[in-house]
């Protein structure tokens, strides 16, 4: 296997290529708030997990977002909405695009190393998901 060596800057990276790393960014998010929570079973966080991260879910907690974003932060988010390939049968192309468009962005922040940005927004769209109904099936389970 080869890899390009090649360094891109932020704004070479495809809509796709940031979806892909942004995906793995949520997921560790996701996965940091959750055992802090308390949550000690493997079962449950992986099921309480999966309603954070399911597209439909992300489409909806991006609405809380989408007022806050800069310009730069919004162009990002449209590169990756824009990129969106197939889609699965459990979310509808809109909220496919729009959960891709999310994952850019937060893949965006991390090579960024704007922590400080991301861990704001994801604030944000995990308060925006929890308040939503329908957002999050778990957020106020217990232990």
């Amino acid at each position: 296997m080869t890899t390009n060596q090649q360094t891109l800057t932020l704004s070479e990276y495809s809509g796709a290529a940031l979806a892909y790393l942004g995906d793995a960014v949520m997921e560790v998010l996701v996965r940091q708030m959750l055992v802090r929570r308390g949550i000690g079973n493997a079962g449950k966080l992986s099921a309480y997990a999966l309603n954070y991260v399911r597209a439909t879910n992300q489409s909806r907690g991006l609405e809380g977002l989408l007022p806050y974003l800069t310009e730069e932060e919004n162009a990002v988010y449209h590169r990756g909405r824009n990129a969106a390939g197939a889609h699965p049968k459990s979310a509808s192309v809109n909220d496919y695009r729009r959960a891709t468009g999310l994952e850019a962005l937060f893949g965006y922040l991390h090579l960024k190393g704007d922590t400080a940005r991301l861990e704001e927004l994801f604030a944000l769209y995990i308060r925006c998901l929890e308040n939503t109904p329908g957002g999050s099936d778990h957020a106020d389970e217990e232990k």
